[in-house]
């Protein structure tokens, strides 16, 4: 894996029109991207690592994600790794990077960054109005992840706080909850119209942070391994624990793992029964766009839990947003008190599903109730 050798290495300039679903086309977004680039002021966070330092950011960095580590190691029951030493090849940004052995201060001290975009769309399986929550998993198997965001105001270089950070993706075999769709699992299943699972929000805390537990996204046809990014900044949070249906988004999004830690996990069970093609890195159209920018890098970086992938992956990710923008977002499918139900106005050709009408434009529609484990 790369190795951060900075503050400011390994940044990365992430476009939102992220997904490509078998019959989707990315022309307009790849688009869409490239004209963002043209007029983005700043494309990455590289101007704000000496301030961040100086504001005590990057020492609870490393101090948070240490612990945040620890304690999904002893969650699941592993012996914590060895960070009192430092050997001379952990540090070789050419090769596999972090080892078992790398110290805490080295492994979490680097922000790989992205600069989300407010211009392009969120593609076509997002769901509004879905649960605050740390745990995405339910009853999703796969491989154990832990992720940690941070969201930095890219103009002024302080965290956000305050703000919502969703976060969606596909399961183990490449479905995603939550949508009826040709090219999303088994179709005449209209009960996935109700799921939920591997969808979640959180606030950010005083540093712009958010933490999830997940698990480690699949593959499908045409699109690499990734995960979907959207952060509101204006939003009604219902007391049933869910977000409200008025979706308005600051920055949508999408990141990538690097591709020997997606080969591993495919080795496992059950990502090794997935029969959908798998795209790699170099093959995926928005990542080998991302990559045809210099300096972008929109990876998240990682170390293990235990001594291999099997035991789990903690991951992290800081991005920059310009908090003076905001678009509105048109979901595929809203979520409500009584389940799922397609977008009629959304244009994404779902089938199945009930529940009520989209709110309006005031977020007075019905709100969803928490039935599933926060």
């Amino acid at each position: 894996m790369r190795f951060a050798q900075t503050v400011a290495s390994g940044l990365a300039l992430l476009s939102s029109g992220v997904i490509a679903h078998p019959g989707h086309d990315l022309t307009q977004e790849i688009a869409e991207r490239r004209a963002f680039l043209g007029s983005v002021k700043r494309a990455d966070l590289s101007h704000c690592a000496s301030k961040l330092k100086a504001r005590g950011l990057t020492q609870r960095n490393v101090e948070r994600r240490t612990a945040a580590l620890n304690r999904a190691r002893a969650k699941r029951g592993l012996k914590k790794r060895d960070f009192d030493t430092i050997l001379a090849t952990s540090h070789n940004a050419t090769s596999q990077g972090y080892t078992l052995n790398t110290d805490a201060a080295t492994l979490f001290a680097g922000n790989a960054s992205c600069v989300l975009t407010p211009e392009v769309t969120q593609g076509p399986y997002y769901v509004g109005g879905e649960y605050i929550r740390r745990d995405l998993r339910e009853d999703q198997e796969g491989v154990d992840t832990v992720i940690d965001y941070q969201v930095i105001d890219v103009d002024t270089c302080e965290p956000v706080p305050n703000v919502y950070l969703e976060m969606w993706h596909c399961n183990s075999t490449g479905v995603y909850s939550g949508i009826v769709a040709s090219g999303n699992g088994d179709s005449s299943d209209e009960t996935n119209i109700d799921k939920t699972w591997l969808r979640g929000i959180q606030k950010t805390d005083t540093d712009g942070v958010a933490q999830f537990e997940t698990i480690f996204p699949g593959h499908y046809t045409s699109r690499a391994t990734h995960i979907h990014l959207m952060v509101h900044q204006n939003a009604t949070q219902y007391c049933n624990g869910t977000l409200g249906n008025d979706v308005v988004a600051s920055h949508v999004g999408q990141a990538f793992f690097d591709q020997d830690l997606i080969s591993a996990v495919e080795l496992t069970a059950p990502y090794s029964t997935n029969t959908q093609e798998l795209t790699t890195n170099a093959d995926d159209s928005i990542a080998s766009e991302e990559a045809a920018t210099e300096g972008v890098d929109p990876f998240h970086e990682y170390t293990l839990l235990g001594d291999s992938v099997s035991d789990g992956v903690f991951a992290w990710l800081a991005f920059g947003i310009n908090t003076t923008e905001s678009q509105s977002v048109t979901p595929a499918a809203f979520y409500y008190e009584s389940g799922g139900v397609e977008n009629e106005s959304s244009g994404s050709g779902m089938g199945g599903g009930s529940g009520g009408s989209p709110p309006d434009a005031s977020g007075t529609g019905s709100a969803p109730a928490a039935t599933s484990t926060a």
